[in-house]
């Protein structure tokens, strides 16, 4: 049994992933990085951590990451559910594949995971998961019809998951990322933003970190915007 906190993070290998797994273990957690890059593997050893090599649409292979970090650790404190992003398109034009297919990315995922730490949870006596969404959730926009779509569905399964396990003492909640620093950046959309630049990912992990944290203890079943006041709805 690992006396310091256990975090799972999926799609850890780089970006916000990454940037989750470095947040989490300088709070002190003992991190299980799953990833399909060979890089999660170096991001493990850097961070004294667990690599799984495997997707987060796979159930075989989160079934591989929660028996991987029981036993390893004996326990499960906290799931960073990051995904990436399903195929883009034409909305009436995306086939029926890259729909299933992104269901089982952004909304399969949670459900698969959640499936399998809610009952380590419960024997602990407690827990907290955090879903790596988008502000699209709130916003929809026709750029990724298969994430605005999704997401929304995703908000909603969270609160769901919220009303049925805060009794438990396990906690469920979406984080709602806009625009990130994670590859090319459009200096015409920064400007649009209110804080006038594009997000860190180092931001977004400390965000996913506070959920996390006894600090976020009576929060659950939200989902959390961290998109330098981009998005307009109240």
């Amino acid at each position: 049994m690992s006396a310091r906190p256990v975090a799972l993070v999926t799609a850890a290998s780089r970006g916000i992933g990454a940037a989750c797994a470095r947040e989490l273990a300088g709070a002190g957690h003992d991190v299980v990085l799953l990833a399909r890059s060979a890089d999660v593997e170096t991001l493990a050893r850097e961070l004294g951590g667990t690599a799984v090599r495997g997707s987060v649409a796979e159930a075989a292979d989160l079934e591989r990451l929660v028996n991987t970090a029981l036993e390893r650790h004996g326990r499960i404190d906290g799931v960073v559910v990051n995904t990436g992003h399903p195929a883009k398109g034409e909305l009436l034009e995306l086939p029926d594949d890259a729909w299933r297919e992104g269901l089982d990315l952004i909304l399969l995922s949670v459900v698969r995971i959640a499936r399998l730490v809610t009952p380590v949870m419960e024997r602990q006596g407690g827990g907290a998961i955090v879903n790596i969404s988008s502000l699209w959730a709130v916003e929809p926009n026709l750029q990724g019809p298969v994430s605005s779509t999704l997401r929304g569905a995703l908000a909603n399964f969270t609160k769901l998951y919220a009303d049925r396990y805060a009794r438990a003492g396990i906690r469920m909640n979406c984080l709602l990322p806009g625009f990130v620093r994670t590859g090319e950046v459009s200096e015409a959309l920064a400007r649009r933003i209110p804080a006038g630049r594009y997000a860190e990912p180092a931001e977004i992990a400390r965000a996913a970190a506070f959920l996390l944290s006894p600090a976020a203890s009576y929060i659950t079943g939200q989902s959390l915007l961290a998109d330098g006041g981009l998005t307009r709805s109240a």
